[in-house]
C-alpha cells in the first residue's frame, strides 16, 4: 500500500470511529431537544433547544424543580418541572406551592405572578383533587409547567412513570443569546 493510500485509511478509520463515539454518546447519554409550545415560559420558550442529560437519573432520582423531558403519549415528549417526588403531598392555596404541609418558593414563576391584574397564577387544588391520590407514588413524580395558565401537566394527564423520563434539561444552546447551564 502507499502512502497516499495508508493515510486515506488512517483518516476513513479515524472519522468511522468519530461517528461511532458521536452515535454513542447521542443514544446513551445525551439528547437534543426543541421545546415545542408554550407551556414552560418564561423559563423556556417556544423554538429554544436543549440538551438533554439521558443518563443520570440511571444513577440517582429527580430532585424537586429539575426540568424534565418525558415520553407524554406515543407521539409527544413534554418538557415540565418536578413538583412532587414519591411520598410527597401536594396543594396549591392561594397562589402558593405546598409540599408535605411546608410553603415553597418558586422564584421562576416571578416574571408572571406580577400580572397581578390577571388574578392566581395557579389555581387551588390538592393533588387528590387531581389525581385521586393523597401522595406521589413510588416510581412516579409530579410536574408542572411554569406557564400554570397553559400548560398540559399532572393537572390534566396524572403522574409521570420514571420509565417515561428520557432526562434532564442541563443545557440550553439556541439561541445563542440565550445560552446557559439550565438550574
Amino acid at each position: 500500500m502507499n502512502t497516499i493510500a495508508r493515510e486515506v485509511w488512517d483518516w476513513i478509520k479515524t472519522f468511522a470511529v468519530v461517528v461511532i463515539i458521536v452515535l454513542i454518546i447521542r443514544t446513551f447519554f445525551f439528547a437534543n431537544y426543541m421545546v415545542h409550545g408554550e407551556s414552560m415560559m418564561p423559563t423556556i420558550e417556544n423554538g429554544e433547544r436543549l440538551i438533554i442529560n439521558k443518563i443520570g437519573y440511571e444513577f440517582s432520582e429527580p430532585d424537586r424543580f429539575d426540568l424534565v423531558v418525558f415520553h407524554a403519549n406515543e407521539e409527544s415528549d413534554y418538557i415540565k418541572r418536578v413538583i412532587g417526588l414519591p411520598g410527597d403531598e401536594i396543594r396549591y392555596e392561594d397562589d402558593t406551592l405546598y409540599v408535605n404541609g411546608e410553603a415553597v418558593q418558586e422564584e421562576y414563576l416571578a416574571p408572571y405572578r406580577s400580572e397581578a391584574e390577571r388574578g392566581p397564577f395557579t389555581s387551588d387544588f390538592t393533588l387528590e383533587e387531581v389525581t385521586g391520590s393523597e401522595t406521589v407514588p413510588q416510581g412516579k413524580i409530579f410536574v408542572l409547567g411554569d406557564n400554570r395558565r397553559n400548560s398540559m401537566d399532572s393537572r390534566r394527564i396524572g403522574f409521570v412513570d420514571m420509565s417515561e423520563v428520557v432526562g434532564e434539561a442541563n443545557l440550553r444552546y439556541w439561541p445563542v443569546d440565550e445560552f446557559r447551564v439550565m438550574r
